[in-house]
């Protein structure tokens, strides 16, 4: 099963935007297909592996950091092909 992935971290700090960047680099480096907004990024893969990955990856941001949010919302398929047919 396909998955399709949005995620937007937030550290409750001042000094965010190196969280931030590490965080997307990580992503960026996994092999998935990783699309950025602004405002979130969005990562889509096999569901398991994908899964697997973002649950080290989560870990990962969280032990770096003293308060952090990470909001993620979970698509079922592939959406990274939308276009917007309006």
């Amino acid at each position: 099963m396909q998955l399709s992935v949005e995620l937007t971290l937030s550290p409750l700090q001042d000094n965010f935007e190196p969280t931030i960047k590490d965080f997307i680099k990580n992503l960026r480096a996994s092999g998935f297909t990783v699309k950025e907004t602004p405002l979130s990024t969005q990562i889509y893969g096999e569901y398991q592996s994908l899964m697997n990955f973002l649950t080290t990856a989560i870990q990962e941001a969280f032990e770096n950091e003293k308060a952090v949010v990470l909001q993620m919302k979970l698509f079922k398929g592939d959406r990274s092909s939308y276009v917007p047919s309006f």
